[in-house]
């Protein structure tokens, strides 16, 4: 087994403290010390640890996924560290290596973001470098392309993840919110400050009670004034007048976090110990208060989920908590225009129709929490972005543990029971709907009699209509691989009161990862590699800790093998008796009379035992202080520190030889490598009835050895090899002993050379001896040549002299106070040198992993086995011997990885579904064949079960193998993608012209469910029952809103979903109100909406003192008189298109809104450059066609060079249907393999008309990715393709097979002379080659 570079990590430093992402590639990167750490969540083994950074890492993130993968692009895992000196490092993980590596100041970088804006730079790394910049560096060149001072300083920032150009920043005292962030240029002001208020009512009394306390409020008015709010102001005493409105300032510097809300847009998060503050940052104000309980424990983190509105809270006592978001129904804004009066005088009373509606979320699941001590604190906790249902919680000794969240049945208690209660917390629902039992369905599309408007238009897509080949009915249960596929959304319609099974969520330990024990005392490598336990070896390292643990490290894979907690005290020294055994001591602190109880244990690695090697010794003693093994295992000498050494017989456990009292005090000792075992042997071999037992055998016991036979066992035991040893007193005078059997021999004296001090340390190998001294002189002595040289190293006291293994290998690993170095003791230079604490943290014991590679233990709790410089202790993964395999794409060839994708996505080519690949071709065709066949083997049970039977085809399992992949792109693609065909399939089935959808969410529109598709547990309807017929028509119908996409994809929603997702937040803003500028937000977003009447109320709210009064009387009146008469619309329209024209945007918006000119505000917001304002508008009040035609300018705008956003607009295309459009732009763009799967799925769910045009593109389409799939090597795949691409695919297909007989042709020719590729069997000796014994 190779010993690779890399890093033994253990407990963390405080300044770790938040340095830790779970990535897309579903990789686990954390910060340890100065190291970083990447570990596989699935196996949970480290695979990588990056050693470049000098200080502690404080932030470490991995790049996004969020772009288009292909071969000129493929996986590759980019990862950016900072540490507390500015430095930045951009890692190549895979390989170990640096990308980039830049800095801008020297003190600790405060935060890091990479940004996703745009399709054709993926590299843009933003920073917060203190004290008060924000920089933005290209993270593939390392060139900082622009940088921005602001006038605060700085602690965090948050980018909005619905508009890139928001970007919020959390100060000392207030929160900066910058709206014009660009990659071209810095923002061009320093913010807007806002400071939160503190009424002087206290808020925690009733919101302590689990977020219930509205319910127990009165006085709507006065109870809203008990809110935080969120006002904004340059200078602070100005804006908080504490004598006039009794309102002080919440300080931020205890502000744990600061996040937005990642479901929800226009939401902002604070984090603080006891609470967490929601703020709606279109009305500047906090809509919720999640108080922690009384028994509870402070919050420490927060994480909030995508693809649900829930929040992962990480606790200080350890636990993880899930609180998902209270459903509310919201009622109808129901005021009739001739029943509001003028409401101004009233200031306390209920104004808002449905009263005050707080944002709670509910506590659902809480995991086990930990034990935390003086020394033990929890550090940080991330989330798996793809699943959302996976978190890992770091502890600052080192662990890690991994919890999934998982879902068990609940039994529902129906609400209209007497036993149901308020308090009781309603179990989660699974995604999607399900009939009843008895078949009745309310939910029934209205016949022909009823929608003449619907007959008529189902005339058209009925000629049109194509036999689907999905959904199909699928008995194999959907594997719920995200939160999303869990529970089902927070904002959905109002359920059908129909029996559903309900759901409660539990947390599971998936896994626990350990590091070292700090500080790691004492290391010691096993015997080395040699050529008779080569087929046996593992390069095993053993670590003794202060707290008696003792844990063995395979470095051919980093993990840990065994632990022996065997140890009642700190571990003094190991040393290794064979493979497979070790001796190991420890004592406690002496007192005052110097006597210890010594704990000498031998160690059995295959077994696990562990015995007293020297007795139970009931008295104290002197304190061991040295433990020597010979060199053939057969001796051990015990030198005590106040006591005569002693010598053992290692295989019988029995002492050998006591020395006198008056022998001489060792400072020094070491085992000599030479021996009489050659003449032993020579002896051995003329008795033919021994030859065969080599003592050899018996002395160097490796793994799995044994002895033939008994006799021969009693044999061996008779025999004894002579061995020799040597140490210096205190004088340093050098001894010379010779040993066999129980008979120790006394040899020559050496007086002490006069250039050295006091003799620490000696090291032997062949006929080179080399001594180190207190003063840091190194002593080597050519013991053939009879020649000795002393060098002066000036660094002080030498600790520790160790030769490297291998013949011939004359490197010595020399260990001082401050460092270590690397000598050459032929040449008598030194190699390398490591000071401390400049280069690393301090040096405490070192050794040698292999020939080439100095291993050695730091106090920061880290085992370094690096190169020969000590300067780089990281590899390649691939490298690794990983002992379980790794399923990633990324960590394999780019043409692997794509070739698993696209036969895990579709095999059209194959009669039935198959996870073996045998006819790969090309270079290299048989090693990516067995690399491709090893990950589909990897792929979980319940998913090999479920892709071949996916009952939407191709679109799902492109969904399943992005998620399976962590592919950013795919994912957003296919789950709109998914979406939008399911719904377009409906509406065909319905016979419903596109043009005349409804747009409200009172629609009439519904959505045929077939028995096929309420059969099986899919990703949006998992809780359906199985019906006795396959066929696609059914008498059933589910509400088509019911299917929308969660409000993370908000503008990309169904039109009746998001308008009524609106008008629930308007009355939520309804509520909150509580200023004038509130009130006129709420007002305008009403007018907008379409809820005149509701409009009409609140301008008439305004106070009669207040200086906009009369303006806002006359708006009232202006509204109220144009919705019951619609004269005078022309001069309205020339009035808000003057006011547009003189830079009045809103104003001339909402009058146009006013007289139902929607449709013309949104093509002026468009033109003033409001893209998403005009968006938002054409989705809440447009009908189709209009909105469609604001959504399709609006992608021309996100094609258009300046902004280069297509990904964006692909999902835009997606939401309106227009999947011809989504495939031209996707040809364009080349993403053939995905153009090339999304026209099968359009084809499979016949929401396609196939005529000359698009019969053309489609063609096209799949011409190219014939051409991609035989750039990777499956010509069955391509042949398939080039039949499905009319001519030009049988011109391609005629072409290649011209090809492939050429080629076959001239290696036919060239003969079989070359017998194929060259196979070397290199054993690679450096790598701990024999060390010269044999």
């Amino acid at each position: 087994m190779k010993t690779l570079q890399m890093a033994l990590t253990g407990a963390l430093h405080h300044q770790n403290k938040g340095a830790s992402d779970w990535g897309w590639p579903g990789l686990l990167a954390y910060g340890c010390q100065n190291f970083v750490v990447v570990v596989d969540t699935r196996t949970v083994q480290v695979i990588q640890t990056l050693d470049r950074h000098k200080t502690n890492v404080v932030k470490v993130k991995w790049a996004r996924e969020n772009y288009h993968h292909d071969l000129n692009l493929p996986y590759t895992l980019r990862l950016a560290s900072a540490d507390s000196h500015g430095r930045i490092v951009v890692w190549d993980v895979s390989q170990g290596l640096i990308r980039a590596d830049f800095y801008d100041g020297t003190k600790p970088v405060q935060d890091l973001e990479w940004l996703s804006t745009q399709d054709a730079c993926p590299t843009l790394l933003a920073a917060i470098h203190p004290p008060s910049s924000v920089v933005l560096w290209n993270a593939d060149t390392g060139t900082k392309l622009w940088k921005k001072n602001f006038n605060e300083t700085l602690l965090s920032f948050a980018f909005d993840p619905f508009n890139p150009a928001n970007m919020t920043l959390l100060a000392n005292d207030c929160i900066l919110f910058v709206s014009d962030f660009m990659t071209s240029r810095p923002p061009s002001g320093t913010g807007r400050r806002f400071y939160i208020s503190n009424p002087s009512s206290p808020v925690h009394s009733g919101a302590a009670e689990g977020g219930r306390s509205s319910e127990r409020r009165t006085g709507g008015r006065s109870a809203l004034r008990r809110n935080f709010k969120l006002l904004v102001g340059d200078v602070k005493d100005s804006v908080f007048p504490t004598s006039k409105g009794g309102e002080d300032t919440v300080t931020l510097n205890e502000c744990l976090q600061l996040m937005y809300l990642r479901s929800c847009r226009n939401h902002l998060l604070l984090v603080y110990s006891k609470e967490l503050l929601i703020l709606d940052l279109e009305i500047k104000q906090t809509v919720g208060i999640v108080a922690i309980e009384r028994s509870g424990s402070p919050f420490l983190q927060v994480i909030a989920c995508r693809q649900r509105d829930a929040l992962l809270c990480l606790h200080e006592n350890g636990s993880v908590t899930v609180r998902v978001r209270r459903k509310v129904v919201m009622g109808p804004f129901s005021t009739p225009v001739d029943q509001i009066g003028n409401m101004a005088s009233q200031q306390t009373g209920d104004l808002s129709p449905l009263g005050e509606q707080d944002v709670t979320y509910e506590l659902r699941c809480q995991s086990e929490a930990l034990r935390i001590t003086k020394h033990i604190r929890i550090s940080g906790m991330a989330a798996c972005p793809v699943n959302e249902r996976s978190v890992a919680v770091f502890v600052n000794d080192g662990r890690i543990m991994f919890w999934n969240l998982t879902t068990i049945p609940a039994v529902v208690q129906a609400r209209d029971t007497p036993n149901h209660t308020q308090t009781h917390l309603s179990p989660l629902h699974s995604p999607g709907f399900s009939l009843s039992d008895s078949g009745s369905d309310p939910y029934k599309y209205p016949s022909s009699s009823s929608s003449s408007e619907a007959s008529t238009a189902a005339a058209s897509p009925a000629k049109t209509a194509k036999i689907c080949s999905v959904p199909r009915m699928c008995n194999v249960p959907h594997t719920k691989m995200a939160i999303c596929d869990m529970i089902g959304q927070t904002y959905g319609p109002t359920e059908p009161s129909v029996d559903r099974q309900g759901y409660v969520f539990r947390f599971t330990l998936q896994g626990l990862l350990s590091g070292l024990p700090l500080p790691p005392t004492i290391i010691k490598m096993c015997p080395p590699l040699t050529t008779k336990n080569w087929n046996v070896y593992r390069p095993l390292l053993a670590v003794g800790s202060s707290h008696g643990l003792v844990q063995v490290y395979n470095l051919s894979s980093g993990l840990l093998w065994r632990e022996f907690n065997i140890h009642t005290c700190q571990v003094r020294g190991l040393e290794w008796t064979s493979l497979t055994s070790f001796l190991s001591f420890a004592y406690p602190s002496p007192g005052q009379s110097g006597l210890v109880k010594n704990e000498l244990l031998l160690v059995n690695l295959q077994t696990g035992s562990s015995e007293l090697f020297r007795g139970d010794k009931g008295n104290d003693e002197s304190p061991i202080e040295i433990v020597r093994i010979s060199h053939l295992k057969q001796y051990a000498i015990i030198v005590f520190k106040d006591k005569p050494m002693e010598l053992w017989d290692i295989r019988s456990q029995t002492l050998l030889r006591e020395m006198p009292k008056n022998f001489p005090t060792i400072s020094a000792l070491e085992w000599s490598p030479s021996n009489n075992l050659k003449s032993l042997k020579k002896k051995l071999s003329q008795d033919p009835t021994s030859a065969a037992a080599s003592p050899t055998v018996e002395l160097l016991p490796t793994i799995g050895t044994e002895t033939k036979t008994q006799t021969d066992s009693k044999k061996l035991a008779n025999l004894t090899v002579r061995e020799h040893f040597v140490f210096t007193d205190s004088d340093g005078q050098l001894y010379h002993f010779m040993v066999e059997g129980n008979i120790v021999k006394d040899g020559s004296k050496i007086p002490p050379d006069g250039t050295m001090g006091a003799i620490t340390c000696i090291a032997w190998k062949g006929d080179t001896m080399v001594l180190g001294d207190v003063d840091g002189n190194i002593n080597i002595w050519d013991l053939k040549a009879k020649i000795s040289r002393a060098v002066p190293t000036h660094r002080g006291w030498i600790k520790k002299l160790k030769f490297a293994p291998g013949r011939g290998n004359q490197k010595i690993l020399v260990l001082y106070n401050d460092g270590a170095e690397v000598w050459d003791a032929k040449e008598v230079e030194m190699v390398s040198s490591v000071k401390c604490p400049r280069d690393m943290a301090k040096v405490i014991d070192i050794d040698w992993a292999s020939s080439d590679k100095p291993v050695l233990a730091c106090d920061d709790g880290t085992v370094r086995v690096s190169d020969m410089d000590m300067k780089n202790a990281c590899a390649p993964v691939t490298e690794r011997d990983i002992t379980e395999p790794v399923f990633s794409p990324h960590l394999v060839p780019p043409a692997a990885a794509f070739t698993v994708k696209y036969l895990l996505q579709h095999q059209p080519w194959n009669t039935d579904f198959s996870y073996s690949l045998t006819d790969l071709h090309g270079k290299n065709g048989e090693e990516l064949q067995r690399i491709v066949n090893e990950q589909l083997q990897l792929i979980p049970s319940d998913l090999q079960e479920y892709l071949p039977v996916c009952p939407y085809g191709t679109a799902q399992r492109c969904l399943i193998v992005s998620r399976l992949f962590g592919d950013e792109s795919e994912l957003h693609f296919w789950t709109v993608a998914l979406h939008n065909l399911r719904r377009e399939q409906a509406r065909l089935a319905a016979g419903i012209d596109k043009d005349l959808l409804p747009s409200t969410p009172t629609s009439d529109m519904f959505l045929p469910v077939d028995s096929a598709s309420s059969s099986q547990g899919d990703l949006l309807a998992s809780e359906n029952t199985v019906g006795s017929s396959g066929d696609t028509t059914s008498s059933g119908y589910f509400p088509l809103d019911a299917l929308s996409l969660d409000t993370c994809y908000d503008i990309l929603c169904d039109q009746p979903f998001f308008q009524k997702y609106q008008l629930e937040r308007i009355n939520l803003h309804d509520s909150k109100r509580a200023t004038y500028e509130h009130t006129q937000h709420c007002a305008e977003k009403l007018l907008m909406l379409g809820q005149s009447d509701r409009a009409v109320q609140l301008y008439l709210e305004t106070d009669a003192d207040n200086d906009n009064y009369f303006s806002d009387s006359l708006r009232a009146c202006l509204i109220a008189t144009i919705r019951s008469s619609g004269a005078s619309q022309s001069t309205i329209k020339l009035v808000a298109t003057n006011l547009i024209a003189n830079g009045k945007l809103p104003e001339g918006v909402q009058l146009l809104c006013l007289i139902d000119k929607a449709f013309d505000a949104c093509r002026y917001l468009q033109d003033y450059g409001e893209w998403d304002q005009a968006a938002w508008l054409a989705k809440a009040s447009l009908n189709n066609v209009e909105c469609s035609e604001v959504m399709k300018r609006w992608v021309d705008h996100l094609c258009s060079s300046a902004v280069n956003y297509k990904s964006k607009a692909i999902l835009v295309l997606l939401s309106l249907g227009h999947f011809l459009k989504v495939l031209e732009l996707l040809y364009s763009m080349r993403h053939f393999d995905r153009a090339a799967l999304f026209a099968e799925a359009c084809l499979e769910f016949g929401v396609l008309i196939l005529n000359e045009e698009t019969s053309s593109l489609i063609e096209a389409i799949f011409l190219e990715y014939a051409r991609y799939l035989h750039n990777l090597g499956n010509l069955t795949a391509m042949e398939h393709y080039c039949h499905k691409a009319g001519g030009k695919g049988q011109q391609l297909l005629r072409d290649v097979q011209m090809e492939n007989a050429q080629l076959q042709e001239k290696t036919a020719g060239e003969g079989s002379g070359d017998g194929g590729a060259d196979q070397e069997g290199d054993a690679d000796t450096s790598e701990g080659a024999e060390e010269g014994l044999l």
